[in-house]
């Protein structure tokens, strides 16, 4: 079962808690702290795999959670790092964030072996040792581990090909698939034989491209009806289109009527799409009985290129190719003008990355560390990643834990903001899960 996107939840590991110990052995008096510091918690990487073609694995397996570090120890024993996960996913894949049904785009894994890191591991916490100073020579204080990174991912596949084969059910797709490249899709003489995406290597003429067939476009597909817009996400990325027309027609219709109407569907569905330079394929001509019937279609077509419109939405080549895919007849003169256009396009595209890359500025956002938010006459919240992250990885059964923990805030400028927003003696501040009673200390 060929699966296109689907939805996972990742989970860093959790760094190991820092250790509070004093080295108490015969003989040796004074021996000071020596408690350990946690390990990290692992991380999650995605690594692009070419060999994998489908995300169905993860709909089995939609739940990744890396490993948790081991604690300090005494002796100045820090814990192990936890080991990290790494999760192979299909070239080709985009990965995007979600907060509820909110898609935030983060990468797009387009080259084999590509690696990113996903979330990141929680800090070990530091053991007592670490808090040791000339002052303060016998600390009683470590950390917790921190949390490592939980996010919800969209995986979203979009195979990478040169050249994508569009057009009706039964224009003959898959049988030029299997003509010029080696791959060998479902071929048979009724619609919708083709159920998901097939890929092709054609090598012609010592130059390789990849090909691209996706399931026939009927009427309505960009509202969902039929397969094909299901798949059409995978001819997002080609470099061009060969537009497949039966010289037959489809259901009833003439060749050029089911050419307008897919054209139509394509410019409802993506207005990137349709400015893709375009090649309009006649299939099929072994099939005609007279070349007067071939003239009086080619005629028709002719007519429909030239059209102001149609020049002005598509980016469709005014030259046509009349072809069998099934005796190979006129094949090699249509590879001949997918290899030129291919050489075209990558010059092109070469100029424009150089362009932008010249021409690429980045704008810096400076936000403050934390915001404080009033939520009643009572109530105040304080949020902030590092206000957070301190508050979950403190001690709070240990006194010194417990005054670090508020003096770094008043350092911070949190009871500043508190007081500019109005709290009052015996008001409650919360920060994540925790309340703290507000106190004036003189």
């Amino acid at each position: 079962m060929f699966t296109d996107k689907v939805r996972i939840f990742v989970q860093a590991g959790r760094g190991g808690d820092g250790c509070l110990s004093f080295r108490r052995e015969k003989y040796v008096p004074l021996g000071g702290p020596d408690g350990g510091n946690g390990g990290r918690g692992g991380d999650v990487y995605f690594v692009a795999d070419k060999e994998m073609t489908t995300l169905q694995d993860f709909t089995y397996r939609p739940h990744f959670i890396a490993g948790n570090a081991e604690h300090g120890m005494g002796s100045k024993k820090n814990g192990r790092d936890a080991e990290d996960l790494y999760i192979q996913i299909p070239t080709g894949t985009v990965i995007s964030s979600m907060e509820g049904e909110e898609k935030t785009f983060m990468i797009d894994m387009i080259e084999d072996g590509q690696k990113v890191l996903i979330a990141n591991g929680g800090r070990g916490g530091r053991g007592n040792a670490s808090f040791k100073t000339q002052r303060n020579t016998a600390p009683r204080i470590s950390e917790k581990g921190a949390f490592g990174d939980k996010i919800t991912l969209e995986l979203e596949l979009k195979l990478i090909a040169d050249v994508g084969l569009i057009g009706c059910p039964n224009a003959g797709k898959s049988t030029l698939l299997s003509s010029v490249t080696s791959a060998r899709p479902k071929i048979a003489n009724y619609p919708f034989t083709t159920l998901s995406p097939n890929l092709g290597v054609c090598t012609y003429k010592n130059k390789s491209f990849v090909i691209a067939d996706i399931p026939g476009l009927i009427e309505n597909a960009h509202k969902g009806k039929g397969l094909g817009m299901e798949f059409l996400r995978h001819i997002e990325r080609t470099k061009m289109l060969l537009h497949m027309v039966d010289v037959l027609g489809f259901e009833n219709r003439e060749s050029w009527k089911n050419f307008e109407l897919i054209n139509k569907e394509l410019y409802s569905y993506s207005d990137v799409l349709v400015k893709k330079p375009m090649i309009v394929v006649l299939n099929k001509i072994d099939s005609l009985t007279s070349k007067k019937d071939m003239l009086i279609i080619r005629k028709k077509f002719e007519k429909i290129l030239k059209a102001r419109k149609f020049r002005k939405d598509f980016n469709a080549d005014s030259r046509i190719f009349e072809i069998s895919a099934v005796t190979g007849e006129s094949t090699k003169k249509l590879l001949d003008e997918v290899i030129f256009k291919l050489k075209v396009i990558f010059e092109t595209k070469k100029e424009e990355k150089v362009k932008d890359i010249i021409s690429d500025t980045k704008d810096y956002v400076i936000k403050s560390e934390f915001e404080v938010e009033r939520i009643n006459d009572h109530l105040f919240t304080v949020k902030g990643k590092k206000v957070e992250k301190l508050a979950q990885m403190t001690h709070f059964n240990q006194e010194e834990s417990v005054r670090r923990f508020f003096n770094i805030l008043k350092k911070m400028g949190v009871e500043r903001a508190l007081k500019r927003k109005g709290v009052k003696e015996a008001d409650l501040v919360r920060i994540n899960e925790m309340e703290f009673e507000y106190k004036t200390v003189i």
